[in-house]
């Protein structure tokens, strides 16, 4: 493994810590204060290009798991987002 990819694993990971933390906000909050889901729709496309350029150039690495993980991550929490602000406008309940 060569330094930039040493360097992009850990960008990716160090990146990745705080999508566990946003989840548990938003699963346990039912709020979308303080959240942009503008913000959150751009990252989700930054890792989609990320794992587009590992699957062009064939560089199946440590990275490219990492953008694997965020992206289930990201979705998870815009799939929160979704619910919270539905909850918020009040066209569901809390379990």
């Amino acid at each position: 493994m060569n330094a930039a990819t040493v360097l992009e694993t850990l960008m990716i990971l160090c990146f990745g810590i705080s999508w566990p933390i946003s989840i548990r906000r938003m699963y346990t909050s039912w709020s979308t204060k303080g959240k942009s889901i503008l913000f959150s729709c751009f990252i989700l496309f930054g890792y989609f290009c990320g794992i587009g350029a590992k699957i062009i150039t064939r560089n199946y690495n440590l990275a490219f798991i990492f953008y694997i993980i965020n992206t289930v991550m990201v979705t998870i929490d815009i799939c929160l987002w979704i619910r919270n602000y539905k909850y918020e406008q009040g066209l569901i309940e809390r379990k």
